[in-house]
């Protein structure tokens, strides 16, 4: 196992060095999608980023149990209890039962993740699948004194816990300063304090989703289902807890109170966040009108994109940019990830066309800590693919004959693409999938290469210039012709 990964803990503000609770066993629990609707590219940033710590801590030889939940009811549209349950609206919108809703929007998740070529978890918990859970643990919050109830609705007592505790330890924010621009919502006067969320809501005569409780009919808060499931799962205790850095304000936040509440200690040991998307350098959001979905942004289908662009592009787009870091995005910076990732599978796929010398101009090992080194530094993919990109150029240099490579680092340099490029990163060639226009393409070059032998350049032209007019560039060498998109 790697011992002296770095990574970023949100709690502390610095990077703290990986030490696991009960090594090589790792527990990562990350906020999964709200599925009322179609994923957006923020959750798909934050899901690709801790695949890629997942793949990278499974990498390391460490035992991984990945839990992200799935967010199946409790979710209003507003953080503060407020609002229409954002599954009853959807469902009413399209005349469905909830359920349906959920159904709908699980697979539609499940399979753009899968476009993205990322790894399921080891566990994929519902809200829905784990109500008598979040019962107890909130039967247990009110035993401990820190929540009460009022007609039916359970309510977790910030003032009251934060007398014990730092409620605002993740973000640092002033309690203060908190409750002074927090506003009273009308109806919800029943709360003792203007922070208090919910824990357990009682259920209008109307609600489509409800369930018994002690206290009534009703349905979970939102920040519950994750304390309860991580618990569940992962123990009181685990390593890491990651989502979206909009959360942490208010839901992290609240589970860290709702886990202390019950167990007297803080959940996780480390915290970690995704950054936000802008598009040319404004926040991505519905309300600014430039907000994409995956499948638009695939299709192309959207005013503010000239093209589409592939699943791959897009997560090596994403991979270019540390995850801490916001991603902006626009059509110029896309089209330079899809010519960097064409030119980085091109390289690939030149490996096994490489001739080993006895002798050879190239150490790889150095590449390797670099990558390995970069990565421990708070998982920094874009130094890794810089580092790649170094291993492209010597891949086209040896091809092109201004250079050698021994047997021996020739091995090192596939080895070195196969574990970054495919495994940790979770990166596929897309166009060594299409087994079709392989072999037509193939077919194409034999019969321009049998034109050249025959002296008939006019022949053998018009097949080079009528591939690059569809975008599909020719390379000879002394080794053959091969191709690439461009």
């Amino acid at each position: 196992m790697i011992q002296n990964l770095q990574l970023y803990n949100t709690i502390s503000r610095k990077k703290e060095l990986f030490e696991p609770l009960n090594a090589p066993h790792v527990g990562m629990y990350v906020c999964g999608p709200t599925v009322y609707s179609d994923v957006h590219l923020g959750n798909c940033r934050t899901f690709i980023s801790f695949d890629l710590i997942f793949r990278y801590l499974k990498f390391s030889g460490y035992k991984v149990r990945y839990v992200r939940n799935l967010t199946d009811a409790g979710h209003l549209e507003g953080d503060r209890d407020e609002g229409d349950d954002k599954f009853a609206k959807r469902a009413k919108l399209e005349q469905l039962e909830p359920m349906e809703i959920v159904q709908k929007y699980t697979l539609g998740f499940h399979d753009v993740m899968r476009m993205f070529n990322t790894l399921p978890p080891s566990i994929e918990p519902t809200a829905t699948g784990h109500i008598i859970e979040q019962i107890e643990m909130i039967k247990t919050i009110i035993a401990n004194g820190y929540g009460y109830e009022v007609d039916g609705t359970i309510y977790f007592d910030v003032e009251k816990y934060s007398k014990e505790y730092n409620y605002t330890v993740l973000t640092n924010r002033n309690l203060e300063d908190m409750l002074a621009n927090t506003r009273e919502l009308g109806g919800q006067d029943d709360k003792h304090g203007r922070l208090d969320f919910a824990l357990w809501i009682k259920a209008k005569p109307e609600t489509l989703m409800q369930w018994a409780s002690p206290w009534g009919a009703g349905f979970p808060g939102w920040h519950i289902e994750c304390s309860a499931m991580s618990a569940k799962y992962l123990g009181q205790e685990f390593d890491i807890h990651g989502g979206g850095l909009d959360l942490a304000a208010t839901h992290h936040t609240n589970e860290i109170a709702q886990s202390e509440a019950c167990s007297h200690h803080q959940p996780a040991k480390y915290w970690m966040h995704t950054n936000m998307l802008t598009v040319n350098g404004t926040r991505m959001s519905k309300s600014a009108g430039n907000g994409f979905l995956p499948g638009e942004l695939f299709t192309g289908n959207h005013p503010l994109l000239k093209k589409g662009y592939s699943p791959m592009t897009v997560k090596f787009f994403m991979l270019q940019a540390h995850y801490r870091s916001t991603l902006d995005f626009s059509n110029e910076a896309l089209e330079a990830s899809e010519k960097g990732f064409r030119r980085l599978m091109s390289a690939i796929s030149l490996l096994p066309k490489l001739k080993a010398s006895e002798e050879g101009d190239f150490e790889i090992e150095q590449l390797r800590i670099n990558c390995i080194n970069a990565m421990n530094d708070d998982f920094n993919s874009p130094i890794v693919i810089a580092e790649l990109f170094e291993a492209v150029r010597i891949i086209n240099t040896v091809y092109d004959g201004g250079a050698k490579i021994s047997s021996i680092e020739l091995e090192k340099l596939n080895t070195l693409m196969n574990d970054f490029v495919f495994d940790v990163f979770g990166l596929k060639d897309e166009d060594s999938s299409n087994v079709e226009l392989n072999d037509i393409l193939d077919m194409v070059i034999t019969l321009r290469k049998d034109a050249k032998e025959n002296k008939d350049y006019a022949t053998s032209d018009k097949i080079r210039i009528g591939l690059q007019e569809i975008g599909i560039q020719l390379k000879d060498s002394k080794e053959g012709t091969t191709w690439s998109k461009v």
